[in-house]
């Protein structure tokens, strides 16, 4: 397979025509290797309109929604982001070409040390890959944008509590068959505002139905 072609093909044909325009997130979709973070076994579905399957029941975003995500998470070089879900370092790497920083969160030690190694191929230095149970986990730290990639069954505040004032977050909300992904913006005040993006499905959380005790 050729990958630049099809690297090409999918800015086309799935990005572009999915609304993503915002020539930061096109550079960086352009510019990171998404094929050297998936599974060799499936090298050559790397750019397909499609999930990839990972280890342990987890799978990588469709490209478009990636995409999609990126774009409406606007950031900016000064921001510091939080990634819950590492899976295959993919997204983790994408976020750290657009942001100042980012923690990326994984339950699994098998794909943190495996999206570890791929990050620093990638030359990827302002990711720090993180082993622990998001629903569980305490963090010492606000931010200015939280990525979740894997679904909850409600919003809750567990990530909203997160973000810094003029913060967003994306999360995809809802059991199957009906999932949406949302974006939440909170204000200078403290409040939040919510929009629904689009319908997909994701992986669930794990251990999302039965989360400890919020602490920051």
């Amino acid at each position: 397979m050729n990958f630049e072609i099809a690297r090409r093909q999918m800015l086309s044909q799935q990005i572009r025509a999915w609304e993503v325009l915002d020539p930061r997130v096109l550079s960086v979709l352009e510019a990171t290797p998404r094929e050297e973070f998936v599974p060799v076994k499936e090298r050559d579905l790397a750019f397909a309109d499609t999930e990839i399957p990972l280890p342990h029941g987890q799978c990588m975003m469709a490209p478009k929604v990636e995409a999609r995500l990126l774009q409406e998470l606007a950031i900016q070089p000064s921001d510091a982001a939080l990634e819950i879900g590492t899976g295959s370092g993919y997204f983790a790497a994408c976020l750290g070409r657009l942001a100042r920083r980012v923690q990326s969160v994984e339950i699994f030690g098998d794909l943190c040390a495996s999206a570890r190694d791929k990050l620093e191929q990638a030359g990827i230095d302002n990711v720090e890959v993180i082993n622990d149970d998001a629903m569980r986990a305490t963090f010492d730290a606000r931010f200015d944008v939280v990525a979740v990639t894997a679904a909850v069954p409600t919003l809750g505040d567990r990530f909203v509590r997160l973000l810094n004032p003029g913060g967003r977050l994306v999360i995809v909300v809802g059991r199957p068959p009906v999932m949406e992904a949302v974006l939440v913006r909170r204000d200078s005040n403290g409040g939040t505002t919510e929009k629904s993006l689009f319908e997909t499905l994701l992986t669930p959380m794990i251990n999302a139905d039965q989360p400890r005790p919020f602490v920051l």
